[in-house]
Formats: C-alpha cells, structure tokens, sequence
C-alpha cells in the first residue's frame, strides 16, 4: 500500500521549480489552456520513470528475499478489519487525482484527464497486486483490487456528475502500543508504523458541506467527515504471536464524526499556494470528534487525529 504516493510526487513536481524564483514557480504550476506537447511529453517521461523506479525499487525490498510461485490468489478479505483495504481505496484515488491534475497542468483535454490521468491509481495498483500474485508469501487479492477499483470510481463518477470532488478520502494517524509487541510486522519507526500499523490508522470521507447545500451562509471550505478506524490486531486473524492467543473480543471497530476543511476551497491566486493546499488535502486535520466503538461504546475526543 502506497498512503503518500501522491503526495511524494507532487512535492517532487513542485520542488523542482524552488531555484528558479517565484514568478517562474508560478507560470510553471499555472496549468495551460491549450495541449502543451512539452509538458505532456516531460509528464509521460517522469510518471514512467517514477513508476518504474518505484516498482524496481518496491521489487527489491519487498519480494526479493521471498521465494517465486506460479500465479495464485488469495482470499484476505477477513484480515485486519478491512483497514487494508481502506487504505487501497485511498491510495488509488488520491494516486488517479495526481494522475488527472498532472494532466490537466499539461493541457490536455477532460476526456483524456478522466481515461488516462484518473486510471493512474488503479494501473499502478493493479502492477503491485500483481506482483503479490507470483510471491509464494502473498498472492493476488480480489478485494484488493475491488477496493483499488473503487478508489478509481469515486474520482470518475464525481467529475462525471458534478465536474468536481464534492468527496474525498482522507488519512490520518496516531501511535498505538500495539506497534511494539509486533515491531516486524506493525514497524519499528513512526515512518514504518505510518504506513504498517492499522491499530493507529483512520480513513476517512469527507464532504463539503457547500457543493451539496449550495448556501452562501455556508462557508466553501467547511467540510463533515466520517471515519473508519480499528484496533486490538497485532495479526491479520486470530491466532499465536509468541505463543499468545490474540481472540477476537479483543478486536474492535471504530466509526468517528468529525469536522473537517477542504483545502482546495480555498481561494487564492497563486499556483504554488494551490498546488501546496492541494497535496495536504489528502490529509484529515484535527478536529473534534465522536467516536462510536462496535461494542457500542461512545467517546469524545476534544482534538482527534
């Protein structure tokens, strides 16, 4: 799972520009009214070159120490609560968003931002699962690449009825002890348990109030979040880790309502301000927030992240 593909790469575009002063960070960031073959072929070049890069790079730290297999699938819907798999809805969204937005920057036409730039996710995605299917340690997952599907969909269908992102998927993190009795699996380093650790994971959709109220009393940048979170897993099932019974009463869900902002709302004249709300977008703030456990316990945190 890639949680800040998206965000690495358009950090990446933008920090490239830095040395050449402010007017030209701002006419490069400024997308084009028209095709602009350069950029469009500089485009192709990079998200080629990043990509493979990175599946060379993922190949090699991931797989490498893992034997090969024939092409397999494997069924791992039950596992860690589905935060998987919330995690490659997210991932392939915000990835297909880059993918549409890199190509608007560029000039090219909506149809071809849709076909091509929002399907960025989901092919890159889709490599990676593939890869899981010829590792004798994983396999392909059909609910993984359902969710990296909808991921892709949930861009489409909102340019397709309402020619903007009225809901967007968010992340955001905390530690958790469970971490430190599963430090090879969970990570070892905030950095490893960003991205590994489920337990302090949250993903969220969050909605503009605005785009569906369509009152002027209701600020653009005013957005209602729900969340999704879980934690007791230490495993993807029941089962041993050092010689504990890990059962699954430990196990639980959790279901939050929060506030939140659409940073993309607001209004600003500068590129490099817009690109910049832009790649935080993906990211929940803090707010305040109720949480609904599965056991139907109920909590409020004054400041959730």
């Amino acid at each position: 799972m890639i949680v800040f593909k998206n965000i690495v790469l358009l950090l990446l575009l933008w920090s490239c520009q830095i040395s050449f002063g402010q007017n030209s960070i701002e006419n490069f960031l400024k997308p084009s009214d028209t095709l602009n073959k350069k950029r469009l072929k500089t485009l192709i070049i990079a998200e080629a070159a990043v990509g493979s890069l990175s599946l060379i790079g993922l190949n090699q730290l991931w797989y490498a120490n893992y034997p090969r297999s024939n092409f397999h699938y494997i069924n791992d819907n039950a596992e860690w609560l589905q935060m998987d798999k919330a995690g490659h809805v997210f991932s392939s969204y915000h990835i297909g968003s880059f993918g549409a937005n890199a190509l608007k920057w560029s000039g090219a036409n909506r149809k071809s931002q849709l076909i091509y730039g929002s399907t960025l996710g989901l092919v890159f995605m889709t490599t990676v699962e593939i890869f899981d299917g010829y590792s004798s340690q994983w396999g392909f997952s059909v609910g993984d690449e359902l969710a990296n599907i909808s991921g892709t969909a949930l861009y489409v269908s909102q340019e397709l009825l309402w020619n903007e992102q009225r809901i967007v998927p968010k992340f955001s993190f905390h530690t958790t002890p469970y971490a430190s009795s599963r430090p090879n699996v969970l990570g070892s380093s905030i950095q490893e348990q960003i991205l590994k650790d489920y337990n302090g994971q949250t993903y969220w959709l969050s909605v503009n109030i605005h785009s569906f109220a369509k009152s002027s009393t209701i600020p653009k940048w005013l957005n209602i979040a729900v969340g999704y979170g879980a934690e007791g897993m230490i495993t993807g099932n029941d089962g041993f880790v050092n010689a504990i019974f890990l059962p699954e009463s430990k196990r639980y869900r959790q279901f939050y309502l929060s506030l939140d902002l659409d940073l993309t709302k607001i209004e600003t004249k500068s590129h490099l301000i817009k690109t910049i709300l832009t790649v935080f977008n993906s990211i929940k703030i803090p707010a305040p927030t109720f949480e609904i456990k599965s056991s139907g316990t109920t909590k409020y945190h004054f400041l959730y992240f």
